[in-house]
């Protein structure tokens, strides 16, 4: 179990936040046992302080949190618990229940996929796609990329005719996902290009 400065009612608050988009969910408190539980289960568990009692998110309505991280601040006093959502998590029926806001659009799985993309390439295996794309250098890559490109523009040209979603989103993640795999090879990171992003976000 991680360390954890409960409080004296033997409690720590528990903020969880969508282990894809980012968005934060909902703020809940766990005691020792609920925490356990949520290691164990991998299901996010809580104390209720009105009932008090022990609950299962999702155990009444369906919509579960499965834990993907738990981390604690600097003080080891708040927990911060990365999950994956199955279904909306506020009791109202929204996603979140400090309000919809903006809709977010889950670019944190690209964090993941970063870090995938870098740690094959650290650590390459003959089955892996990506260290057999980078050991070739730029200019495999680089053709990847831009054939992708090509192939996400058909799809966006044939998607005025039919309407077909499907094959623009297959394609437009292949260009990323070579993209990615381009910087990794160069070894520029992803973060440069985010701020060059922000920059003209201003």
């Amino acid at each position: 179990m991680i360390e954890v400065r409960f409080n004296a009612d033997g409690l720590v608050p528990g903020i969880v936040q969508d282990a894809s988009t980012g968005q934060v969910l909902m703020l809940g408190y766990l005691n020792a046992e609920s925490l356990a539980l949520t290691e164990e289960t991998g299901r996010v568990h809580f104390w209720s302080r009105s009932r008090g009692e022990l609950w299962e998110k999702g155990a009444t309505s369906g919509n579960y949190l499965t834990a993907v991280e738990i981390a604690t601040d600097c003080d080891g006093d708040t927990l911060l618990i990365r999950a994956m959502p199955d279904g909306p998590t506020c009791h109202t029926g929204a996603t979140s229940c400090f309000g919809e806001g903006e809709a977010a659009q889950g670019f944190m799985i690209l964090e993941v996929l970063w870090q995938t993309i870098a740690d094959r390439i650290a650590s390459p295996t003959p089955e892996s796609y990506t260290a057999r794309l980078a050991a070739t250098g730029t200019d495999l890559t680089g053709r990847k990329l831009v054939e992708e490109a090509t192939e996400t523009l058909i799809a966006a040209k044939n998607h005025e005719r039919d309407g077909d979603a499907d094959r623009v989103v297959e394609e437009s993640a292949d260009v990323i996902y070579h993209l990615l795999a381009l910087l990794a090879e160069r070894g520029i990171p992803a973060s440069a290009v985010m701020a060059e992003l922000r920059d003209r976000a201003r």
